[in-house]
Parts: structure tokens; sequence; C-alpha cells
């Protein structure tokens, strides 16, 4: 079993930044399972909608409303994933949650999401 923990969510003016931290935590073993970990997020009314994802060698791929705004990272070392976000919208608004996929089975884990708020 992952468990999952998002952190650095919170209010902020349109136009402004956030920091989005994802802390991955388990057996050794299942944390070198770990293939593929990424964001996704959910506006009120809406359905869930994938945002970004990073391979575990550092491969990234974006939704297009995100490309050139925010930036997927990860450290390896700490079984964590970053989401920086820039230039946000108050589309943006949404709880935002972390996910990491199995590299030997279909399982796909997700944490509990963390509220981002954008104001105009």
């Amino acid at each position: 079993q992952v468990q999952l923990a998002e952190s650095g969510g919170g209010f902020v003016q349109a136009g402004g930044s956030l920091r989005l931290s994802c802390v991955a935590s388990g057996s050794i073993f299942d944390l070198f399972d770990i293939s593929s970990m990424g964001w996704y997020r959910q506006a009120p009314g809406n359905q869930r909608e994938w945002v970004a994802t990073i391979t575990r060698g550092g491969s990234t791929n974006y939704a297009d409303a995100e490309k050139g705004r925010f930036t997927v990272s990860r450290d390896n070392a700490k079984s964590t994933v970053y989401l920086q976000m820039g230039s946000l919208k108050p589309e943006d608004t949404a709880v935002y949650y972390c996910i990491a996929d199995s590299r030997t089975s279909t399982r796909r884990y997700w944490g509990q999401g963390t509220q981002v708020t954008v104001s105009s």
C-alpha cells in the first residue's frame, strides 16, 4: 500500500503562483514499485481531469490548458512529486489530487486532495 499526502494548497489572487507537494509513503518495496506520478484536479460540478504526469525518469506530459503555466517535477529519493503553478486563473480553482501508478500492476493510488482557490 502507498499513501499519498498533498500539501501546499490555499488562496491566491489571479496571476499568482502556488507550489503543491505530494509525499508518498509505504514500504520500501511499494515505493520502489511506483512508476509515474502526477496530478489531477476537480472543480465544483465538474469531472475530475488530468493535469500533468511525470515518469520515474523525468519525462513529463501536460494537459493543454496547463502547458507553459504549470511545471511538474519529482524527487525520487524523497518519493515526492511537485506541481509548480503560475499565472493562475480563477478557472484553476479546484481540489488537486496526487496520483501514483504501480509499475507491476494496474493499480493507481490517489491522495486526499488539496484545495486551490484563485480569486479574480
